[in-house]
């Protein structure tokens, strides 16, 4: 069945840098896109970035543009959120979707 596992969260202060993780498994990865997702307190669930299939064409919110970057390793069947210039309302549970599964989440905190 398909599984998605993201893990790389943590606590970091304003300014910082973390890499997220999606490691898929159970179905062609390199045929599927992929998405990011986060849930913040308080807040409902946004898009924050989505990459394609094989042509890996990529999309963002507008509040994580120019900082955050999705890739993906089809040869690792996993996806990438390089997050930079972090803030604290990018604190959230960080998710990976695709074609309607997620996966469990992992926190980031951007603290001092």
């Amino acid at each position: 069945q398909v599984q998605l596992v993201e893990s790389g969260g943590g606590l970091v202060q304003p300014g910082g840098s973390l890499k997220l993780s999606c490691a898929a498994s159970g179905f062609t990865f390199s045929y599927w896109a992929i998405s990011w997702h986060r849930r913040a307190p308080g807040k409902e669930r946004e898009l924050v970035a989505s990459i394609g299939n094989i042509g890996g064409r990529t999309n963002y919110a507008d509040s994580v543009k120019g900082r955050f970057t999705i890739s993906r390793d089809n040869a690792k069947n996993t996806v990438y959120l390089q997050m930079n210039s972090l803030k604290p309302e990018d604190t959230a549970v960080y998710y990976c979707n695709t074609h309607g599964f997620w996966g469990q989440g992992t926190q980031v905190t951007v603290s001092s």
